[in-house]
């Protein structure tokens, strides 16, 4: 049985996501998998890379958030064929405050033998500061840099 294409596995991890976040996005991605966020608001820290430290990210998201829904997909396929463009929507809520969002994202993956091995996502910071109440938080980063 041949490894599923990059289209499918960006398929199976939307799915997955519209569920979760659930620790089964982990298994996914290669076991060094590499996580990309340029856009993360200020002082935000980055995904560590590998498969066990996203499962961790993901363990602490579940009491943070839920997702609802995964809409407006479109996957790009490249002339690379292991690289996909994938947009789409994703709709949850923040657990503690009930407040529902829905970010736009864009992500760029590459996929050898079934697995994400590499991913960078851009979606609007502003989306997620405005949803988990930190404009605070932001603002105070700003004025320190």
């Amino acid at each position: 049985m041949s490894p599923a294409t990059p289209r499918e596995v960006v398929e199976h991890l939307l799915h997955l996501t519209a569920q979760g976040p659930t620790e089964a996005m982990a298994d996914v991605f290669s076991e060094d998998a590499v996580f990309e966020m340029p856009f993360l608001p200020p002082g935000a820290p980055q995904q560590e890379p590998g498969r066990e430290a996203f499962r961790a990210h993901l363990q602490e998201d579940g009491g943070l958030q839920q997702f609802h829904a995964v809409d407006n997909v479109r996957i790009h396929e490249t002339a690379d064929p292991e690289v996909v463009v994938t947009e789409y929507r994703l709709h949850g809520r923040v657990l503690a405050t009930g407040k529902r969002f829905a970010f736009a994202i864009v992500m760029i993956a590459r996929v050898r033998e079934g697995l994400i091995t590499w991913s960078r996502i851009y979606s609007n910071p502003l989306d997620g500061v405005i949803a988990f109440g930190m404009a605070g938080d932001l603002l105070a980063a700003l004025a320190e840099a």
